[in-house]
């Protein structure tokens, strides 16, 4: 356990540290190796009387669980990128990190949730409740990849009394975790849940297409992605944890995802979109629009005249962003099949050197795709707010994570759950080109929402004197 170390040899390095440090107050933060565990089993472990936590969960290859607020910045209005860039750099200038040598796995995140739009519309109850972006360096972060696990502890410490305080916390929650196992827990809440659908999403959206395909037809947009909400009542708030493992088993190409900001407001599901993923000023971005019909394995997908010309719209545009910035991307050639769960999408990775941007500027330059919104940029936000009859929150938004290292990932919040108390409301869209049709459209958006209801083990059950299941 712990790679051989003791208590003692702990707390003495520690405090070794500390006298370097010579502050009054600082962030303190260790790792240390623990025996394989999966962070996602392991979250309600760390997340133990903590309101917050988080999953990142790309196994088998990076998993992160995070759990507490050691620092935390909340913003609503605008410069909410570089307000939030500012948290990170000062936070991580605070930090005296007493596992240099961790692996990057390992290393110090600070992780972030934007909503789509910079700030909610007054009178939409929704998102007026949610900043424009939250920023948290947690106080548990267990991370696993390629087998080996660690877990890191930060804490703000005042004085030398409180760096064994600081250890004995970390010593003992690593000995609780490579104690528990929650086998059992899952098993337990592995069922169908009965749900209740107050409403239809049909008739609203139906309207709201007739209008984007006529926008798009007559040439005031290019495309035009319309999303749309599925209430869903629940006879009880229902625990995300085993949702997740179901999408694990679902959406093994997908990157599943939990921001719980409360004990009953949470926003999780399984994102195939990569906004952007940065590794030694190397940053690779995707462009995925496009998706294979119902009976469809994907080769007539690839003939499509219509989405082949709605992905080329988002690859171009997004290589333009960043001609724009100076920068010189390059992609494949043609498209290629991603296959996330039962929907098949195309995908064009896109790639290019970013030595002098951020990772939160190359969001900031990035977000929103035209894969979720639509083109012109600018216009098509505009679009959105008059069609979509409720405001997005963090749908289609960017969630992630940057390290000490200056590496970052951010996925784009799409095939998601938003939960608050006994409501839950799953969201999808549809990009709208030319030769969109409203029957395609409702059909795309319809498959999207029933395969992510089936994937999280939904069970619906019509309400009197409403409309049945979608």
């Amino acid at each position: 356990m712990k790679a051989g170390l003791n208590f003692s040899e702990i707390l003495q390095a520690s405090l070794r540290g500390w006298d370097l440090r010579r502050a009054d107050e600082c962030v303190l933060s260790m790792a240390l190796p623990i025996n394989t565990i999966d962070p996602l089993d392991q979250l309600t472990v760390i997340a133990d009387q903590q309101e917050f936590s988080f999953l990142w969960d790309q196994t088998p290859g990076l998993s992160i669980a995070a759990a507490g607020q050691c620092q935390n910045f909340e913003l609503i209005g605008q410069r909410r990128f570089e307000l939030a860039e500012r948290f990170s750099n000062e936070t991580l200038s605070r930090m005296v990190d007493l596992s240099p040598n961790a692996p990057i796995q390992a290393k110090p995140k600070i992780l972030f949730a934007f909503t789509f739009f910079e700030q909610a519309i007054e009178s939409r109850k929704l998102a007026r409740t949610i900043p424009g972006v939250q920023a948290v360096l947690p106080r548990w972060q267990l991370t696993r990849q390629a087998g080996k696990g660690w877990l890191r502890f930060n804490s703000v410490i005042a004085n030398e009394s409180g760096v064994r305080e600081f250890v004995e916390q970390l010593w003992m929650m690593c000995e609780c975790l490579e104690r528990v196992s929650l086998t059992n827990y899952i098993k337990k809440h592995k069922r169908h849940l009965k749900v209740t659908v107050p409403q239809d999403w049909k008739k609203k959206y139906r309207l709201a297409l007739a209008k984007g395909i006529d926008l798009v037809e007559l040439g005031d947009l290019k495309k035009l992605v319309l999303g749309v909400r599925q209430l869903i009542l629940l006879k009880q708030p229902l625990d995300p944890i085993p949702l997740l493992h179901n999408l694990r088993s679902y959406q093994t190409g997908s990157c599943r995802f939990l921001w719980k900001r409360s004990e009953d407001e949470s926003f999780f599901g399984a994102s195939p979109e990569r906004l952007l993923s940065l590794r030694q000023d190397i940053m690779q971005t995707d462009a995925l629009a496009g998706t294979a019909r119902r009976d469809d394995d994907g080769i007539d997908l690839l003939k499509s005249e219509k989405n082949l010309r709605e992905h080329e719209l988002v690859v171009s545009s997004i290589k333009d962003q960043l001609i724009s910035q100076g920068l010189n991307p390059s992609r494949l050639r043609a498209p290629r099949l991603a296959k996330h769960g039962h929907l098949i999408h195309l995908h064009t990775p896109i790639k290019s050197s970013v030595k002098r941007l951020s990772a939160l500027k190359l969001v900031e330059i990035l977000h929103p795709t035209p894969a979720v919104a639509g083109l012109p940029r600018n216009k098509s936000m505009k679009w959105l707010r008059i069609l979509e009859p409720f405001d997005r929150g963090y749908y289609a938004a960017p969630v992630g994570w940057i390290d000490t290292s200056g590496n970052a990932e951010f996925r784009v919040a799409i095939r998601c759950g938003y939960m608050k108390g006994n409501n839950l409301s799953l969201m999808a869209g549809a990009g709208l080109v030319k030769g969109s049709t409203i029957e395609g459209e409702m059909q795309e958006v319809g498959l999207k929402l029933d395969v992510l209801a089936d994937q999280l083990a939904l069970k619906f059950k019509p309400q009197p004197r409403s409309s049945s299941r979608h």
